[in-house]
């Protein structure tokens, strides 16, 4: 009988001793899964941090060189206002009559023209170039259209006039051109000038 118990208690105490290898097994595994995800989830959160800090210097990279070569982009923006109103000035002087017969008018109109055209060449030798646009076609990234002019021999778009100039400075616009651009006489245009022409 005893034997029988002490069989019968072996038997239990195997099957007890199997769970519990199972058991240590099964948490070894999953132990070794987490630290096999654990391993995946850093390399991951490295990649990504290498990413993160490989685009910081690119970044970093692009705003210092744009930093060196459009460092005096507002202030030639703001140069340019000196440059318009001296011209602006000698348009004044030029065409103000009591002026007229002041023998030294031309002297003084010489020498804002001389320094208009220093001025103009310092600012080709630092890269601010006049967009030239009379007879171009309009473009709304370098012009700004101020008013429409009929006109029949140009086409539709083509600048006539230009009112104010543009710059740009190396490849980015400083100021657009503020022209007068050609279009089409209207439908009413051409019945009044029809009607005025059957009166002749």
């Amino acid at each position: 009988m005893n034997s029988e118990n002490d069989k019968e208690n072996n038997e239990i105490k195997d099957a007890t001793e199997n769970n519990e290898t199972a058991k240590t097994e099964a948490t070894e595994e999953a132990k070794e899964l987490s630290l096999e995800d654990q391993l995946k989830e850093s390399q991951d959160k490295l990649l990504r941090t290498l990413a993160e800090v490989e685009n910081q210097r690119r970044r970093y990279e692009k705003e210092t060189r744009e930093a060196f070569e459009y460092g005096g982009f507002n202030f030639a923006r703001e140069t340019l206002s000196v440059l318009d109103n001296l011209q602006r000035a000698h348009q004044s002087i030029q065409s103000d009559e009591s002026l007229k017969d002041n023998k030294d008018l031309n002297k003084f109109l010489e020498n804002i023209k001389i320094i208009e055209k220093d001025l103009i060449s310092i600012f080709e030798k630092n890269s601010i170039k006049k967009i030239k646009c009379l007879n171009e076609t309009f473009d709304p990234n370098f012009h700004q259209a101020m008013l429409e002019i009929e006109d029949e021999t140009k086409n539709p778009g083509t600048i006539l006039q230009e009112i104010q100039a543009g710059y740009l400075y190396k490849e980015r616009l400083l100021r657009p051109s503020f022209v007068a651009i050609a279009k089409k006489k209207t439908n009413e245009n051409e019945e009044k000038e029809a009607e005025k022409e059957k009166k002749k």
